[in-house]
């Protein structure tokens, strides 16, 4: 499976240690370049050591810009360089999911037909197969480990979904 991702899901799952899933679930990730300067893989921020760790160990491979530069410019009207850079990765090598948090993203990139998922997906999907026991927990230390942003209703329906419910 050919899985794009921006940064945010992965510094997202990094923060709270939860990386590793991405490597069950996917195998490996696909970034542009853009995204891994986003990462800041030089730096001591949360997150910052797991990732490194994982582009080591080839969970994160980094692939040159797909020059469909167009696209990409378009696309950096509305959203991030780092969304932008993914989205366009993503359609020209026909990935089979994207990995993005920001909801203009996502929605944009549902727009040009891509599977989109996040780390609230990453996460739900663990607690279905069983990795992970508790969401409602992991939801909770990605709000203040990470300053996730989930609403209410959000949170409920996925607490929902995944057979838990709100405390």
């Amino acid at each position: 499976m050919l899985v794009v991702s921006d940064t945010s899901p992965l510094l997202n799952l990094a923060t709270i240690g939860r990386l590793p899933l991405l490597e069950k679930q996917c195998g490996h990730v696909v970034i542009p370049p853009c995204v891994l300067d986003e990462l800041r893989l030089d730096s001591d921020l949360p997150g910052s050591e797991e990732l490194r760790h994982a582009k080591e160990r080839g969970l994160l491979v980094v692939e040159p810009d797909p020059g469909n530069a167009d696209l990409r410019r378009s696309l950096c009207l509305t959203l991030d360089a780092g969304e932008a850079a993914a989205i366009a990765m993503a359609i020209a090598k026909q990935a089979d999911l994207i990995l993005l948090d920001d909801l203009d993203a996502r929605r944009t990139a549902a727009s040009l037909g891509l599977c989109v998922t996040g780390v609230v997906g990453v996460l739900l999907r663990a607690k279905r197969e069983g990795d992970i026991d508790n969401l409602h927990q992991e939801l909770a230390n990605l709000r203040q480990a990470a300053g996730f942003r989930l609403g209410e209703r959000l949170l409920a329906a996925v607490l929902e979904a995944a057979g838990e419910t709100a405390p």
